[in-house]
């Protein structure tokens, strides 16, 4: 199994950004119940690594993505790759970070937004590029991007709701990032698993996939 093939088949991913998980698995699990089975936590969330080492191995068994985000340096990296993060994700470029991943044949997705960012994305070896802020450029941005970029992928990430998605995926997106609509902070606090499912399978179904 590819190591996105759970991320281009759902063409979804949701980043967690709580001050408190009560079980990283149940939300993983309720996440997946509804249909987004790539999870990306985020080192502005406490003790993120220990959410990772204790549930790592068995939502990968289950077929789920789950990543680190917010990733600033080489030690960061290394440390979330060490807790068994599948993947990484930075919010603007971090040469240190890609080479950390790369170096390890761990899919990275480094942020960026104008088209030498991507270019320097790319030449660093971004697996796809996380176009960060998307909603203050639009889907419009996405397709004119692939313009001169035909091959590299893009994850739109800030401000897709279930609203703007298939908009973002119809102008190229390989995937949509989606925030608090799917997970609210107050809900993953709460452990309110059966709504957040709710939640992802509502996004889902407006993404039209």
């Amino acid at each position: 199994m590819n190591k996105l093939d759970a991320l281009k088949a759902d063409r979804v991913l949701t980043v967690v950004r709580a001050d408190s998980i009560p079980d990283a698995a149940d939300l993983c699990h309720a996440l997946a119940a509804g249909g987004i089975r790539t999870v990306e936590l985020t080192f502005t969330t406490p003790d993120v690594l220990d959410h990772i080492r204790r549930c790592a191995d068995a939502v990968a068994r289950a077929g789920i993505l789950l990543g680190v985000g917010t990733v600033m340096t080489a030690d960061q990296a290394a440390a979330a790759i060490d807790a068994g993060a599948a993947f990484l994700v930075t919010p603007g470029l971090r040469p240190a970070v890609a080479e950390a991943a790369v170096a390890r044949d761990i899919p990275v997705f480094l942020g960026a937004l104008t088209p030498s960012e991507v270019a320097q994305a790319v030449d660093l070896g971004s697996t796809a590029v996380k176009i960060f802020p998307a909603s203050s450029m639009g889907p419009k941005y996405l397709s004119d991007l692939h313009g001169p970029y035909p091959d590299v992928d893009l994850v739109p990430s800030g401000g897709i709701n279930a609203d703007n998605a298939r908009a973002y995926l119809d102008a190229g997106a390989l995937a949509v990032t989606a925030g608090t609509g799917v997970v609210p902070p107050v809900e993953v606090a709460a452990g309110n698993w059966t709504e957040i499912t709710s939640r992802a399978a509502g996004f889902v179904a407006a993404m039209g996939v």
